[in-house]
């Protein structure tokens, strides 16, 4: 029936959505190498307005356990400095008066412990974001009406497949992220 056809698709849509999300909140947290990425969250007063990072210096990686920022404009460089130390990613950024250097230390066991606790945090508000589309949907579909019973049945059913897909999907990355962080 194209209504419930019409809400299966929201629900997926849904469902990728947090995926998605759930891949980007794990971009932001490092693993020990040194990314572009991990400074993605940070935002900068930009004549008086709070403005990322990236749309007001360049971010590049010269090795695999430095960061380096070079603002289009000189006069930024003391914002973007306070910028990353304020940003709790707990970065000391170097100011050598025409860029910022930030060297990645190693890991230490104890700040990978900390970063999975964060890594399965985010990984729980994707799957929270997941059943939170099964649950609008199977109300939705509940709420139909002219629909048999044995109709809205079969597509909570399918709901609880997309569900299950996109729960194991999350679980999938929280395992190769898992490996990342814990791999000395």
């Amino acid at each position: 029936m194209e209504e419930i056809e019409i809400y299966l698709d929201t629900a997926k849509e849904m469902m990728e959505g947090a995926v998605s999300h759930t891949i980007a909140e794990f971009s932001k947290i490092r693993a020990g190498k040194a990314m572009p990425s991990m400074l993605d969250g940070i935002e900068v007063e930009y004549y008086g307005t709070m403005t990322p990072l990236n749309q007001v210096a360049g971010v590049t990686t010269p090795d695999a356990r430095t960061l380096s920022v070079k603002p289009w404009e000189k006069g930024m460089l003391q914002e973007i400095e306070r910028a990353i130390i304020n940003s709790n990613l707990g970065l000391n950024p170097q100011n050598d008066g025409e860029q910022i250097r930030i060297n990645i230390p190693p890991l230490t066991e104890e700040r990978r412990l900390q970063l999975m606790k964060q890594v399965k945090s985010e990984a729980e508000k994707g799957k929270i974001s997941i059943r939170n589309a099964r649950k609008d949907t199977n109300d939705s579909l509940k709420k139909l009406d002219g629909v048999s019973e044995d109709l809205v049945k079969g597509a909570e059913d399918d709901v609880q497949k997309l569900t299950d897909k996109y729960t194991a999907k999350i679980d999938s990355l929280v395992e190769s992220k898992e490996k990342d962080i814990m791999t000395v």
